[in-house]
């Protein structure tokens, strides 16, 4: 007890009554806690995830120790996995950028928090794992109706949206938005923001299940982009007068068809180039004659008072609107996280409408194999009787 603190004592008391097991030396090892975590040593292909032992982070004073109960996929996953988008200094190689559990333990410099509230947040990594501290100021309250499963769905795709189209975009009511990939996390968390904020939502994707997926949920015009060029269409919708703000995960290879379809003081918004990251030939003179202003972001990269600050902002005026019907988290499938290398290839295959969800379940019970097909049926059938 000397050896590990009496916090540290106190914490895996309680994990030990409340796991049903004893202290081993799985759990500690000279005087140091561990967790089960998936995290990558060496880059590879998603055959490589497998949960392992990692040391059990400990709260700061401004911090909350979490249980996690859920962690979402995103694309920045896949890339960390491969070795080309490395955590961020200081930051463990534990892969997952959200959560959703229970508080576990409040740090002595926060308030408002109490051991065993629900809470999901955003995270610079860590959200494979069995335990995670995150910021109090960070944590979002779960809203009562919402499984951990799909509150894990919210806070990267609803946060990066919020911030894509308020704070950097200047969404406002009547205006006109080009959602690239709009059946992705981002884009379904964007569609929702976009209609409730009176706007239209004007959307691309790959497939005709996946347009009428997103018309459903609220965009009114749907262009399949591998029909051709999307710029015809989406002036044709417009009148020819363009859009106002552009989500765009592609770059490159869609920045000249951006320019041409955006309005006068229109804005692009760059969340990622998966089309490439080097444009060959481009026209400044259409940024100069309509004005146009082109912004890239990254959320993971961010100060972490900026990130604080879009929480708060996030929880005052979006949040409510869960617990009121107006937004709702979409949930693709939910994978146990032994099934983490399948959950990393559908996303991958771009199968995926919505988030792909990891349930971070024990991993001494027996796998239920069959759950994420299960979770996809339900979700997908929900949506279809769903026409707001």
């Amino acid at each position: 007890w000397r050896k590990i603190g009496k916090s540290q004592g106190h914490r895996l008391f309680k994990h030990a009554l409340r796991e049903r097991f004893c202290f081993s030396r799985k759990l500690i090892h000279q005087g140091t806690v561990y967790m089960k975590a998936i995290f990558v040593s060496n880059p590879g292909p998603a055959e490589i995830l497998t949960i392992s032992e990692y040391q059990q982070p400990e709260p700061a004073a401004h911090e909350l120790l979490v249980s996690v109960k859920a962690t979402a996929l995103n694309r920045a996953d896949i890339l960390q996995r491969m070795g080309k988008y490395p955590p961020p200094k200081g930051v463990a190689p534990i892969l997952g950028l959200e959560m959703a559990g229970v508080v576990e333990e409040v740090g002595s410099g926060c308030s408002g928090w109490r051991e065993g509230d629900r809470v999901c947040g955003l995270l610079p990594g860590g959200g494979y794992a069995e335990y995670v501290t995150i910021p109090a100021k960070m944590a979002i309250p779960i809203p009562e109706a919402l499984s951990f499963e799909e509150a894990a769905a919210i806070p990267e795709v609803f946060l990066t949206a919020f911030q894509a189209l308020y704070w950097l975009g200047g969404l406002s009511a009547g205006q006109s938005v080009l959602v690239h990939a709009g059946a992705s996390g981002v884009g379904t968390a964007a569609i929702q923001l976009i209609k409730e904020a009176g706007s239209n939502a004007i959307v691309t994707a790959s497939s005709a299940k996946k347009l009428d997926f997103c018309i459903k949920l609220g965009a009114k015009i749907a262009i399949n982009y591998t029909d051709g060029e999307f710029a015809k269409h989406v002036m044709e919708a417009t009148a020819n007068d363009g859009v106002n703000i552009i989500l765009d995960f592609v770059g490159a290879s869609y920045m000249a068809q951006n320019m041409s379809t955006l309005a006068t003081d229109g804005r692009l918004v760059l969340l990622a180039t998966m089309g490439g990251a080097k444009v060959n030939q481009f026209d400044l003179m259409t940024v100069l004659r309509k004005r146009l202003q082109i912004i890239g972001s990254t959320l993971r990269a961010r100060s972490l008072d900026y990130k604080m600050q879009l929480t708060n902002d996030f929880v005052k005026r979006i949040l409510p609107g869960f617990a009121e019907g107006h937004f709702k988290p979409i949930v693709d499938s939910i994978y146990s996280w032994r099934q983490a290398t399948e959950a990393h290839q559908r996303m991958e295959e771009n199968l995926n409408m919505g988030k792909i969800i990891l349930k971070i379940d024990d991993v001494d019970e027996p796998e239920d194999k069959s759950g994420s097909e299960r979770s996809e049926r339900i979700i997908i059938s929900m949506n279809d009787n769903d026409n707001r």
